[in-house]
């Protein structure tokens, strides 16, 4: 190698003592880093690494950062997505000799000791999120002071620039903002494991025409990597409780919902009780707790994480001894990078997938759930332009939400989409639109979606063990250098070591007894949605809903059969549901603002799940009177309709079918005693100063309860008590 691609003199010791420092006494940059960081000593540079997980493409920055620094150029940026991520770079930095700091949520307190501190030069390192960076404020007080002196923009995970990616974050692609006002002198590095030739391509062009790929073989030879059997639901989660035990060392079991990761801890749980340490781990904890587990794991301190996504790119780990899927990714490339986190730094790791005939609709789902919808987007920007009319100029998502009826989550992503067309713009006081025309691209779109669909296509080869497993996911990474490995288990012809049993049947019970114990909170809806249906701002309390339960949240495993019997008509299932119900409401009742004396029955859907069997049972036990909210006849609102849309219909055709004298229909005879009657009709009765238990089949959104207990509240009803059968994801 000449030594145009290596750092010599000074620049060699100086990398030669940040190696040392992170890796150990003799350890020495490869050829690939070596050039990296030598391209990134000179001015205006622009390098794109793809390199496999472990290979060490952090060394780069901190070696390149290092360098400058001693030269008297400014700070590195860090563009980093995890708050996981950061921590562990705070700490590589630290050992590196650098001082870094970061800017996240989780430390408002300590930003203006941090600037402070970056303008008077004592911090060598600057983290910030991708969010941070499209955060105005920031963009004015901290952007504005580094601008002219960054000594080197680093972007990590860097796939997530390109909407081609796995793993696409429209903030990300506000770094272009950063890319146009930087000194054009300053060196610029993007880093990633996981990105394919079409995404290399992408982010290298936003990079600029100069950029230098260094792309290295993907493969990692410490994953042995092995598909199981197919199994029920409940099948796999009695596996994992069965055998994490027995799997080497201490890692990541992944799982596809929040709901999932703390069923699976409780069904492991039962099992095991206290002897195996494991613990849920999703997006949805507090900064502090998810640090907290994750140093657990790291210090080998509890057996596993039963997590989500939420546990993957930065978290490092080099003795993490193996990784188990229970449902597959989307993508291969994203399942590739959550196995990377195993078999760093030893010879040997486990890596399993459960695979479910369920995992396909997950996939269809995520094809298409970040792609805008036009009429949506429309809907938004007339929504901010009316907004400029008032003199407003700005609206937040919450008042989005409001005027438009589009859920909050879809609002936030769909902002950030326009936001990266020029479209919008996030200022002080929410989002307000340019004026910049916004065009869906149609043609662009169907190309993502159809990328994405071929990326399920490989899964479903992979779940299928067609061929070497390594060498499917190296080649949809696009690795020219893939290979059968000799180690998977379709190499080998077998899952080795007893891996690939099927479940003790006296586990599987154990755990399915353990989980339909559960019943999850349905919280109310707070606030009225708006746009079609009028009303919006914050629902008072006297027509409001108290929080409910629901029996059945998603997929749950322990319920999957028992549901699907239970449409068929089957009346054990049938039972079995009521039983869950009755056990509910025994755990429940200590919450009640009273005890009810009616269940009411309310037919959400035309699927073939019937409430009023399961109402019937709850009445009889609990000695209640029996009624039934009727609806109007009509095509229910779709998966897709907005929340005023659904909440419009629900009132109409409440409204519509409300008998003579009050909402609901009593059941003959359900006055007399307290019991269910012979299922006749009374009608007339009233629901004046009772409290109702209402119980309803299936809804992902909570729109129709909430509407349903307004109408009742609106009637006389003292209490509204919602209960859902079941909530699909």
């Amino acid at each position: 190698m000449s030594d145009t691609t290596r750092p010599t003199g000074a620049r060699a010791e100086r990398a030669a003592e940040v190696i040392a420092a992170l890796a150990g006494p003799g350890a020495a940059l490869r050829d690939d880093q070596e050039t990296a960081v030598a391209a990134l000593l000179e001015p205006a540079a622009r390098v794109l690494v793809v390199q496999a997980t472990g290979w060490g493409k952090s060394a780069v920055y901190w070696v390149a950062t290092a360098i400058r620094r001693s030269e008297g150029f400014g700070p590195a940026l860090i563009v980093s997505p995890l708050l996981s991520l950061m921590r562990d770079q705070v700490a590589a930095a630290a050992r590196a000799g650098l001082r870094a700091a970061t800017l996240n949520s989780s430390n408002f307190a300590e930003w203006g000791a941090i600037e402070a501190s970056l303008r008077a030069g004592e911090i060598d390192v600057l983290l910030v999120s991708p969010e941070r960076l499209a955060n105005p404020t920031f963009g004015r007080r901290v952007l504005d002071a580094l601008t002219g002196a960054l000594g080197l923009l680093v972007i990590d995970e860097a796939h997530a620039v390109s909407d081609w990616g796995h793993d696409f974050r429209p903030d990300y692609r506000r770094v272009s903002d950063v890319l146009t006002r930087l000194n054009p002198d300053t060196p610029v590095l993007a880093t990633t494991a996981t990105a394919n030739a079409r995404v290399t391509d992408d982010v290298a062009a936003q990079l600029g025409s100069a950029t230098l790929v260094l792309r290295g073989p993907l493969a990692r030879r410490s994953l042995q990597l092995n598909v199981l059997p197919s199994m029920s639901p409940i099948q796999r989660y009695a596996w994992v409780a069965e055998n994490v035990g027995r799997l080497p060392g201490s890692g990541i079991v992944y799982v596809l919902t929040v709901a999932d990761a703390q069923r699976l801890v409780d069904g492991i749980r039962s099992v095991h009780g206290d002897t195996i340490d494991v613990a849920a781990y999703t997006g949805q904890l507090d900064a502090d707790t998810r640090a907290r587990l994750e140093d657990a794991l790291r210090n080998n301190e509890i057996k596993a994480l039963v997590a989500t996504s939420a546990l993957g790119m930065g978290f490092d780990k080099p003795d993490l001894g193996f990784v188990v899927h229970v449902g597959s990714p989307p993508s291969p490339v994203s399942y590739y990078q959550q196995v990377g986190r195993a078999g760093r730094a030893i010879d040997h790791a486990v890596v399993a997938l459960l695979p479910s005939a369920s995992d396909a609709g997950v996939w269809d789902y995520f094809a298409t759930a970040t792609i805008p919808d036009p009429r949506q987007m429309e809907g938004v920007l007339g929504a901010l332009a009316a907004e400029s009319d008032t003199g407003l100029g700005a609206a937040s998502a919450v008042a989005l939400e409001a005027t438009t009826g589009i859920r909050r989550t879809r609002i936030e992503l769909m902002l950030k989409q326009l936001a990266v067309d020029g479209a919008v713009e996030r200022v002080d006081g929410g989002w307000r639109a340019t004026g910049t025309p916004w065009h869906f691209d149609a043609a662009h779109y169907e190309g993502i979606v159809a990328v994405r669909r071929r990326e399920a296509d490989i899964m479903r080869a992979y779940t299928r063990g067609e061929r070497c497993l390594m060498q499917l996911l190296t080649e949809s990474l696009d690795d020219p250098e893939a290979a059968p490995c000799g180690r998977c288990s379709v190499c080998l012809g077998r899952v080795p070591d007893g891996l690939g049993d099927a479940p003790g049947a006296t586990t599987v019970t154990t755990v399915a007894r353990a989980l339909r114990g559960n019943s999850h909170l349905l919280e109310p809806r707070k606030m009225w949605p708006g746009g079609a249906f009028g009303a919006k701002g914050r629902i008072r309390s006297d027509v409001a809903a108290e929080p409910g339960r629901t029996l059945v949240f998603a997929d749950a495993p322990e319920w999957v059969d028992t549901l699907d019997s239970a449409r068929a008509g089957d009346s054990a299932a049938l039972g079995e549901l009521g039983e869950a119900a009755v056990g509910a409401l025994a755990r429940w009742k200590d919450r009640w603002v009273s005890r009810p004396q009616v269940v009411v029955s309310l037919r959400l859907t035309d699927g073939p799940l019937p409430v009023e069997p399961v109402a019937d049972h709850v009445a009889r036990v609990g000695r209640l009177r029996r009624a039934v909210l009727p609806v109007a006849p009509g095509r229910r609102p779709g998966r897709d309709a907005s929340g005023a849309e659904e909440a419009t219909y629900w009132r109409d055709a409440l409204a519509a079918a409300a008998p003579a004298g009050g909402p609901i229909r009593f059941l003959d005879g359900a006055g007399d005693d307290g019991g269910a009657g012979d299922g006749g009709v009374a009608p007339g009765a009233s629901v004046s100063g009772a409290t109702v238990l209402l119980l309803a089949d299936a809804t992902s959104t909570g729109w129709p309860l909430t509407v349903a207990a307004a109408h009742l509240r609106d009637a006389g009803a003292y209490a509204v008590l919602p209960m859902l059968i079941h909530k699909p994801a």
